[in-house]
């Protein structure tokens, strides 16, 4: 059965939200007020994160009313509509989920640890800088610690601000590696990012459409951009079991950046979570298979500590 695959494939529990489809872009928020935010640091917010934020954290509330996953999204789409954004948000998740369930980023039943990953470009100083990205990371983060009680300490924040560790591409797969290895069954992690994304053409035929989505790192230019292969590779199928990961991509070309089996677009006409029967869960299980060998994980523990770099063809 397709659902037996998926949960073979990826240990862990994912549920992302993604501020477009893949062939969609996202946008900045100019004024974040707008949304009833919080602005710890200017005026300005991704469009995905400040229309999710107004939702589960206007004024620096909760909402009183427990909101389900299709609310949220539904919401999201209304906001980003009338501030005429054309942006269509998605769910995408590693099991099947029913869209009328609770939409929680710390579930009933899970009692560990709380770790998160907050990466936020705004390329200062280079051509297609941004303004909001830094502003949805601080956002994000109050949010966190107020309402789910995340702790500081458990907490990568990646800015290009100077103060922060810097969201190169080495640094931002870093910390993933990291909180791949730190994280224990019955632990929840969090994963935010708000930057430019891309397409690339595929280089190992296994997307329909023919390009990898990306993640654009402060260093692009010269480092390289990061593929949805390697998110899968480093991030989402090492992952153990028993882990649930809540993650937010707002960037363009973000609807399937974590290659995940279920789908829902808040486009007004789906009603239910979808997926491909033809997904591609062969390279997953081959990652699997180097799990399995028990060499993956030690690569990846070497890669952190040595600030290095963990290549896996």
């Amino acid at each position: 059965m397709f659902s037996e695959k998926a949960e073979s494939a990826i240990p862990a529990e994912f549920r992302m939200i993604s501020g477009c489809e893949d062939k969609q872009t996202s946008a900045d928020v100019s004024n974040v007020s707008s949304f009833k935010l919080p602005d710890p640091a200017g005026q300005a917010g991704g469009a995905c994160t400040s229309a999710l934020l107004n939702i589960l954290y206007a004024n620096k509330h909760a909402p009183d009313e427990a909101l389900s996953f299709k609310d949220v999204l539904l919401k999201m789409r209304t906001i980003l509509r009338e501030k005429n954004f054309t942006q269509i948000p998605q769910l995408s998740s590693s099991r099947e989920l029913d869209i009328d369930t609770k939409f929680d980023i710390t579930p009933n039943g899970f009692c560990g640890t709380k770790r998160a990953v907050l990466i936020g470009i705004n390329y200062v100083g280079q051509d297609g800088e941004l303004s909001g990205c830094h502003n949805d990371v601080l956002n994000m983060k109050e949010y966190l610690m107020d309402v789910h009680h995340f702790e500081e300490e458990n907490m990568t924040i990646l800015l290009d601000d100077g103060v922060h560790e810097s969201p190169t591409r080495e640094n931002i797969l870093n910390a993933y590696r990291k909180i791949v290895i730190e994280s224990e069954p019955g632990d929840c992690v969090y994963c935010h990012y708000s930057g430019h994304g891309g397409k690339v053409r595929d280089d190992n035929n296994d997307e329909d459409d023919g390009y990898d989505e990306t993640l654009v790192p402060l260093d692009y230019e010269y480092s390289g951009m990061i593929r949805d292969d390697d998110l899968l590779k480093i991030l989402v199928i090492p992952m153990k079991k028993g882990v649930f990961v809540t993650s937010i991509m707002d960037c363009c070309h973000s609807g399937t950046i974590l290659d995940l089996p279920y789908t829902f677009k808040a486009d007004g006409e789906q009603e239910s979570m979808t997926h491909d029967e033809n997904f591609n869960f062969d390279a997953m299980m081959s990652i699997l298979s180097l799990l399995k060998q028990g060499n993956y994980m030690s690569a990846l523990s070497t890669a952190v500590a040595t600030g290095g770099c963990c290549v896996i063809s």
